[in-house]
């Protein structure tokens, strides 16, 4: 089951920086890459969703409970500015994503009692290494 929510993107600061890597004369004049910051603890986000956004432990998130991406894939300001947003979505949906609980199951008779044969086989093996008597 999924939670919903929703961001304003008053709570979202995206800067314009220098992008990384080689890309010819133009990548020194011009700030293409992304930094997008997302304080955790001052977002409208539902008080579950963000202590599973805490508790997830993705290098992305800083011990202030900062979220910080920085895109740079594309060459154009305005893709990587919806690559972090789709990037930070991501993260967010993930952390709202309940899990299923997970029900203990037995092992069926079957199976213990292949798993007793193999180990009275090896048992049986094992003893006939010994010393041979007179």
């Amino acid at each position: 089951m999924r939670i919903p929510f929703s961001l304003r993107p008053e709570e979202v600061e995206i800067s314009a920086i220098r992008a990384q890597g080689s890309g010819g004369q133009n990548v020194n004049k011009v700030s293409n890459a992304v930094h997008l910051r997302f304080d955790i603890g001052a977002s409208s986000l539902p008080e579950v969703i963000r202590e599973r956004l805490l508790r997830l432990g993705d290098q992305r998130i800083s011990s202030n409970g900062v979220v910080i991406i920085k895109a740079q894939r594309f060459r154009s300001l305005e893709k990587n500015r919806e690559d972090a947003l789709r990037r930070l979505d991501a993260l967010i949906e993930h952390a709202a994503q309940e899990d299923k609980p997970r029900r203990p199951t037995r092992p069926t008779r079957g199976s213990v009692l292949r798993r007793l044969e193999g180990k009275a086989r090896r048992s049986t093996l094992k003893a006939a290494r010994g010393k041979i008597g007179e």
